[in-house]
């Protein structure tokens, strides 16, 4: 057995995690689900299946309220049928285009959509998820800047991923400039713009809509950032850019975002794909992959990859990212959800989403929840309650997964195009219930 990290290691990673021993990593598991001697005894094929058969039956499924970056939409059959086909089942790039012209068509097709989605120029192969994609973004805009040592982001940017930023960041020490949101769910604008006076942010970076689901003015944050001539990188929602403004058209100089609304399931984290697009003349800054198209000895028309400036093919300090492979499969999954529902789909499951999500808005302030914010939401919008908690673990128990916690009193809901009238009036007549006791 190899093991990569030594004793003096292991203990300096615990102690920065805070963590007093490696077990205490899977601390959230229950014990009992740890114990060696839960495990049967050898079985045979049919046995084994069997056996996984009725364990997954003990499931009991939730209906979702929960939003947080990761989204229970439908997720059509016809995208996981084409994607089990073998020409597909990869999650690797193709290196050799003369065997691979399919696969490289369709990352192509996948790569023009996201341009339209985001209204920017050039987007790449995909990312590992949103958070990476977005990290990977503050390294370019860094390159792109050529000065400053500050990074500007909102917090209305998703709470996990400005600590990829951090992360990703660690080894730069650039200062991290947090701008709070107002009474309404919006960046602070007049802090962002102080933020920037001195010339030393070489990023700033917004959510659209931010995690809290209000839809930031993204063109007056692009006006300030041209002002001031620092890059502008925007988080987007891909549904919501079905109905909202693109970045492109609002100052954005990179967008990234999480490909999982469109056609993935929560899959328990992942595997999910993050999408990336650019302006043309920062491409050759652009991490990860691009597939082009071009021409064969004959005259054909041919798709290669055409830019890949990671450290496998070039000297590290030259690379662009260190990510060495895209989330082809996941993009694949993208592309043909995009294909397969089209403009006004997409348009329709984001409409679909916005009109249930307001309903249950209505029901649940009915029944005694305060808005926290006053600003413009989409489908997702956080709500105060004096017995969230106590609502939302009676609720777990019935089936029903009542939103994210922000605070002892406050849940971050999410509403999209899948929950049902019956649903959302079953969840408030629970509530009811609940208060009544």
């Amino acid at each position: 057995m190899y093991i990569p990290h030594s004793e003096r290691e292991t203990e300096d990673i615990l102690k920065l995690l805070g963590l007093s021993k490696l077990e205490d990593l899977f601390s959230h598991i229950d014990a009992s689900l740890l114990s060696p001697s839960r495990l049967p005894p050898p079985m045979s094929e049919e046995e084994l299946r069997r056996y996984f058969k009725e364990t997954s039956q003990q499931n009991k499924p939730l209906v979702c309220f929960a939003g947080y970056g990761v989204y229970d939409r439908i997720v059509p059959s016809v995208i996981w049928q084409i994607l089990n086909r073998g020409e597909f089942l990869t999650a690797y790039t193709p290196y050799q285009p003369e065997a691979s012209q399919g696969t490289l068509q369709a990352i192509f097709e996948y790569q023009t959509l996201v341009c339209q989605l985001t209204g920017m120029e050039v987007a790449n192969a995909s990312m590992y998820d949103g958070a990476s994609a977005l990290a990977e973004a503050v390294l370019m805009a860094r390159a792109v800047r050529g000065k400053g040592r500050r990074v500007v982001i909102s917090e209305g940017v998703h709470p996990l991923y400005r600590k990829v930023v951090e992360t990703y960041l660690m080894g730069y020490r650039d200062e991290i400039v947090q701008v709070p949101v107002n009474e309404e769910g919006y960046t602070r604008l007049d802090l962002l713009e102080d933020a920037l006076k001195d010339q030393e942010a070489h990023a700033v970076v917004l959510q659209y809509p931010n995690f809290l689901g209000f839809v930031e003015d993204l063109r007056k944050v692009g006006e300030l950032t041209q002002r001031y001539r620092v890059p502008l990188v925007v988080v987007a929602d891909p549904i919501a850019l079905a109905i909202l403004k693109p970045p492109g058209q609002m100052g954005a100089d990179i967008v990234v975002g999480e490909a999982q609304p469109m056609g993935m399931f929560m899959n328990y984290g992942g595997p999910y794909a993050g999408f990336f697009a650019t302006k043309q003349e920062y491409v050759r800054r652009m991490p990860g992959r691009l597939v082009g198209m071009g021409e064969d000895i004959e005259g054909k028309r041919a798709f290669l990859l055409v830019l890949q400036t990671r450290e496998q093919h070039i000297r590290r300090e030259r690379a662009t990212s260190n990510i060495c492979t895209n989330q082809n499969l996941m993009a694949m999954a993208s592309l043909i959800y995009m294909v397969l529902l089209g403009k006004e789909g997409m348009r329709q499951v984001a409409l679909q989403s916005l009109s249930k999500a307001l309903y249950l808005k209505k029901r649940l302030l009915d029944l005694g929840f305060q808005e926290v914010y006053k600003g413009r939401h989409l489908w997702e919008f956080p709500l105060r309650h004096p017995q969230a908690m106590k609502l939302r673990n009676a609720l777990l128990k019935e089936g029903f997964l009542l939103g994210v916690p922000l605070r002892d009193d406050t849940l971050l809901l999410a509403v999209t195009e899948k929950r049902t009238k019956e649903e959302m009036d079953k969840l408030c007549h629970l509530i009811e219930m609940h208060l009544d006791r």
